[in-house]
């Protein structure tokens, strides 16, 4: 039990934090010169940057860091109070969440009453920046697991969608933990068994069952990005069903 909670804590620390970080540079260059998916551009884009201010970007264009026809919505309330148009929004790379908005125009409502502004340039702070909504390929694999955690809070917070591959490696990462000390058991229990023919036979079952427990694993997944399955119930369906395995080899292990 203790060198199953041992290889359970150090499963669970690589994963969690030192694979992700020596991911980086080999996702990099696969996305740059192997399998170029990265997405550098985006249309439609709609994400909560406060509360209750609403940001809008028609097309945006990572090579010159340009969105066109921005709109920024604030509502008190449930009522709108503040509508800024523009024709382009840039972001400024030397500060973070700082844009440019040329060509603007801002309504500003109170009742009945209504101000209207209007300028070439306004430079303000949006809390939002190009890789909210430019996803890398397997951009969730660089994270650690409290990046991605918080990364999923925000995003879900500004109603993006397209999250399900983070939400997945999360909880993946957690049940692989919990995976590798119900593996351990397994493994411990066949060993135990004596046969005139060897371990052979019971190895070749402990094998089986790690396969079979990770096959198991990538079907369930797929119910969670192609159905309607939750995604901490799909990774979690294998532990739940190969702890009913464990504990019954373990019971009949010999003491």
């Amino acid at each position: 039990m203790i060198s199953a909670a041992i290889i359970a804590l150090a499963t669970f620390l690589l994963g969690s934090y030192i694979i992700p970080k020596g991911s980086v540079t080999r996702l990099n260059f696969e996305n740059k010169y192997y399998k170029p998916r990265k997405q550098t551009s985006a249309r439609n884009i709609q994400l909560e940057v406060d509360s209750g201010v609403i940001a809008y970007i028609d097309n945006y264009q990572d090579y010159n860091k340009t969105g066109n026809r921005f709109s920024l919505d604030k509502f008190v309330d449930k009522k709108l109070v503040s509508h800024l148009t523009a024709r382009r929004i840039v972001y400024d790379t030397t500060a973070v969440n700082k844009w440019a908005i040329y060509d603007y125009m801002i309504r500003e409502l109170d009742g009945l009453k209504e101000t209207i502004k209007k300028g070439e340039r306004l430079d303000s702070i949006i809390d939002m920046e190009p890789s909210d909504f430019l996803i890398q390929r397997n951009q969730q694999e660089m994270m650690t697991s409290p990046q991605l955690g918080k990364y999923i809070s925000k995003q879900k917070r500004r109603g993006f969608a397209n999250i399900k591959d983070f939400e997945i490696e999360y909880h993946k990462r957690i049940a692989m933990s919990f995976a590798s000390f119900i593996l351990t058991i397994i493994g411990v229990s066949l060993s135990s068994r004596k046969t005139k023919g060897g371990m052979g036979l019971y190895l070749g079952i402990g094998l089986g069952l790690s396969f079979s427990y990770i096959l198991f694993q990538t079907i369930t997944s797929t119910f969670a990005v192609n159905g309607n399955v939750p995604p901490i119930i799909a990774v979690w369906i294998p532990n739940f069903l190969y702890t009913g395995i464990a504990f019954y080899l373990y019971r009949k292990a010999p003491k």
